[in-house]
């Protein structure tokens, strides 16, 4: 299949696929007499595996690290793990951040009435203080 057909197979653009290709994170596409590309099952996989480790926040970086120890001849499964538990922490620090400023939106919301207003009400006169100084 063409660039154009992978992009729509995979949801990842034609302009990411190429990106993908040039930064090693997919294998060098075979290409047509004319210079086409030529996509085969083995790159669909490939860039499907790409868009979600990026889809998982893992950088271009640590992803490429981890294409290069998964082609290697070589059994890389601990760095392999590393590399994912990492990611995983990575991740789960970003949804703790999250819940929490989730569970503090939640608490304004619920103290609106006896808090937010309240806040709000300070802060706008102290606005109307300051405007009146000038």
């Amino acid at each position: 299949m063409n660039i154009k057909e992978a992009s729509e197979k995979t949801g990842v653009s034609s302009a990411a696929i190429r990106y993908y290709e040039k930064e090693g994170l997919i294998p060098a596409i075979d290409r047509s007499d004319n210079g086409n590309r030529e996509i085969d099952e083995r790159i669909i996989r490939r860039i499907t595996f790409a868009r979600q480790m990026r889809a998982a926040g893992m950088s271009i970086e640590n992803l490429r690290r981890y294409i290069q120890l998964f082609d290697s001849n070589e059994d890389n499964t601990r760095e392999q793990m590393d590399l994912l538990r990492e990611q995983m922490t990575q991740m789960e620090e970003k949804r703790d951040d999250i819940q929490a400023a989730i569970d503090h939106l939640h608490y304004k919301l619920d103290h609106y009435d006896d808090h937010m207003q309240s806040a709000e009400d300070e802060l706008r006169e102290l606005e109307r203080k300051h405007d009146n100084q000038k």
